[in-house]
């Protein structure tokens, strides 16, 4: 794009963006969805703005991104350069991260515990700012990773709702990579429809066509358009 010192030929993702948009609309298709019920997330951890640009040029408007503190180095500065965009945060976020996360990001897609939720009460509270807010699930309930386990789901969302004021608007997992992520999908939706919850953010890049047969209105795909990190 003119202004941003970037040459219009050098990446290949705005190829892998299309391929990735004709998979998704296929998925929908075959779903009985509208292709606008599935947002696509393009997971842009790790590149820099340069390798960006060249997606949103492409059309792309939604990003996700893993840390708070990469995501504050590049991400003002691109969304002045390109007013419209959407920022979400996909990864882990640190309870003294909240002040950061709810300035810098519209949607939140992991949180996981009491104190994460106190702390963003505080601040959307204090800024005024809500950006939309997703549970983890820890379906596989693996020791390693973050996220509420299933049997504790209910309790969980309604604590937050409750005791933070917090508007939960969906559920997020990311199934065990050594098991078919259908079962998990399918939990997670659920989950959240026994909570009146709209969103689900489930699917990557090796499965999100499965994710958007299950429900998925959120799927966070990096590498099928970013290339190899």
């Amino acid at each position: 794009m003119a202004g941003d010192g970037v040459p219009p030929v050098m990446s290949d993702s705005p190829y892998g963006l299309a391929a990735v948009e004709k998979e998704i609309a296929r998925a929908c298709k075959d779903a009985g969805r509208e292709r606008s019920s599935v947002t696509l997330v393009a997971v842009s951890k790790t590149f820099d703005a340069a390798d960006i640009v060249p997606v949103i040029a492409a059309g792309q408007r939604v990003f996700g991104e893993n840390r708070v503190q990469e995501a504050k180095a590049k991400w003002p500065a691109l969304m002045q350069q390109h007013p419209g965009l959407s920022l979400h945060l996909i990864g882990p976020l640190q309870s003294n991260k909240a002040k950061e996360a709810v300035a810098l990001f519209d949607a939140i897609h992991s949180v996981d515990r009491a104190s994460l939720c106190e702390a963003l009460a505080k601040e959307i509270d204090r800024q005024g700012r809500s950006p939309q807010l997703f549970v983890q699930l820890n379906t596989g309930e693996e020791p390693q990773k973050a996220g509420i386990a299933p049997g504790d789901a209910d309790a969980f969302i309604k604590s937050c709702r409750d005791v933070y004021g917090l508007t939960i608007s969906g559920l997020m997992c990311i199934p065990p990579v050594d098991e078919p992520p259908a079962p998990h999908f399918a939990l997670t939706a659920k989950i959240a429809a026994r909570n009146g919850l709209k969103l689900l953010s489930m699917g990557m890049s090796a499965d999100f066509e499965a994710a958007i047969q299950l429900g998925a209105t959120h799927v966070r795909v990096g590498s099928a358009i970013f290339g190899k990190r």
